[in-house]
């Protein structure tokens, strides 16, 4: 079915399923992050802001809206835990306590983390924190094809506690989405490949860690087996394959297994990837989410739950998702400024 979530947008939903918007004006809203009182968190990069986003009455819509920090550096990666919200900012990661008790006057945040490399290089960055209460960052390499100098093309975990940081993963290129399998708490992540090689290759990637220190292919492997021209592999370095390949250039960024209960039975524990689709190609693709349907660490099936694609035309280039109290999924939109919500109405027809 089609369901204008507002005037301007069209949206293509899969059956049972409804889009509704939530927010607009937010920047380039890039990562979201859901505090422990239902409050939607927004970082935008280009207008280096933090928002605070309140639905108090449980509708569906916003009621309230806060600004919590302005004028920060490449504030586009936050991730929040145990009533903190933490930020990623140029070179240095901050925290801001008991958040959701301070919109109205947030207290200055204190820095907890000073060794990023500088992100006046661009380099895309993605933050949530794991199972082992650790903060995991991942550091996307500052170029389209290159070989980055650590901790560039890599993703590490700090303790939050004492600054303590340890390598995760590297040979990683763009990486913002990442989650742990509610199976076994092996961490997934999403990895766009480089650009200039043509409409279909290389794959972009879904990939896991499986032990510690792993090297997932940058820049020397893209996908299972595309060689990188520029580069040769060292001979004696190991390269991780992904677990799955998704089509050249629809730019996979915010991932989510789904945790809730609103959605349907198919949908519990399965993993949910949003394409932010495909600038350098003659024709569109990606400008969607998808289903990710796994047995075990196997990907089976992908389908198309939401597409903002109008032919030639994307309507919204999803980012990053997140998990609403009431199990519907937030996704932030960094082409419009929007958030969307994602939610399941049943096998009945719509009223929209």
């Amino acid at each position: 079915m089609t369901a204008a979530a507002a005037q301007s947008v069209i949206i293509t939903v899969t059956k049972g399923f409804s889009v509704s918007l939530y927010a607009t004006d937010l920047g380039d809203a890039k990562q979201i992050a859901v505090g422990d009182d239902g409050t939607l968190f927004v970082g935008s990069h280009k207008s280096g802001t933090i928002t605070a986003l309140v639905d108090s009455n449980s509708d569906g819509r916003v009621d309230r809206r806060y600004l919590v920090a302005k004028d920060l550096e490449y504030p586009e990666a936050l991730a929040f835990h145990d009533g903190n919200l933490y930020v990623a900012e140029n070179e240095r990661i901050v925290v801001f306590n008991n958040i959701e008790q301070r919109l109205r006057r947030p207290v200055r945040p204190v820095e907890i983390y000073d060794r990023l490399p500088d992100n006046s290089k661009k380099s895309v960055r993605g933050m949530k924190f794991g199972p082992d209460g650790r903060l995991y960052v991942a550091i996307g390499a500052p170029c389209n094809v290159c070989e980055p100098t650590s901790p560039y093309g890599s993703i590490i975990a700090i303790d939050t506690k004492f600054g303590e940081a340890r390598q995760i993963a590297t040979g990683i290129r763009q990486v913002v989405g990442m989650d742990w399998s509610p199976e076994d708490n092996k961490l997934w992540f999403a990895d766009s490949s480089r650009d200039w090689m043509g409409d279909n290759i290389p794959p972009d990637e879904i990939d896991r860690v499986e032990s510690l220190g792993e090297h997932f292919g940058f820049p020397y492997i893209h996908g299972k087996s595309v060689k990188e021209p520029a580069y040769d592999k060292p001979k004696n370095l190991k390269v991780t394959p992904p677990v799955f390949e998704l089509p050249a250039h629809v730019a996979p960024k915010g991932i989510l297994f789904y945790r809730g209960d609103q959605f349907p039975e198919d949908y519990h524990n399965q993993l949910l990837v949003a394409e932010n689709g495909s600038w350098n190609r003659s024709s569109k693709v990606g400008y969607q989410i998808v289903l990710l349907k796994l047995d075990g660490n196997k990907v089976l099936e992908r389908n198309t739950v939401v597409s903002f694609l109008d032919g030639e035309f994307p309507m919204a280039r999803p980012y990053s998702m997140a998990m609403a109290p009431d199990g519907s999924v937030y996704i932030s939109d960094d082409l419009k400024g929007n958030v969307y919500r994602l939610f399941y109405k049943g096998s009945g027809p719509s009223d929209e």
